[in-house]
């Protein structure tokens, strides 16, 4: 980590490391406000120009920070698909369309379009 990190980078990592604390507890409302916290850092992103300075760190830091969104992406995708599973099992008629499995409607198989992966 770069002590002289730009404000921007600080924040997202800091609204990261919270939505990461979220994601451990297994605090579904936490981690929701985490997202909605780093989505409102994301837009307020710096202007282009700025990631292309000389001597800069901001896009080395951008391009560590993004990989560190993308997995804790997956993790959310996960355990949102655990929780899928879960509600189907104990409320049978209750739970939404599932996270893996055939699209609605297909008759019959016609290859890797009919079926669809969100987690």
């Amino acid at each position: 980590m770069s002590t002289t990190a730009h404000p921007w980078i600080t924040e997202l990592r800091t609204r990261l490391d919270a939505l990461e604390a979220a994601l451990l507890r297994g605090d579904a409302t936490e981690v929701e406000s985490a997202s909605a916290q780093v989505q409102a850092v994301l837009q307020h992103a710096p202007k282009t120009a700025e990631f292309g300075q000389a001597g800069g760190t901001l896009r080395a830091d951008m391009l560590d920070q993004a990989q560190r969104f993308g997995q804790l992406r997956q993790a959310v995708m996960r355990a949102n698909g655990h929780n899928e599973r879960a509600l189907r099992s104990l409320m049978p008629g209750q739970a939404k369309q599932a996270t893996y499995g055939r699209l609605s409607g297909a008759t019959k198989p016609s290859g890797p379009g009919q079926a669809f992966l969100s987690a």
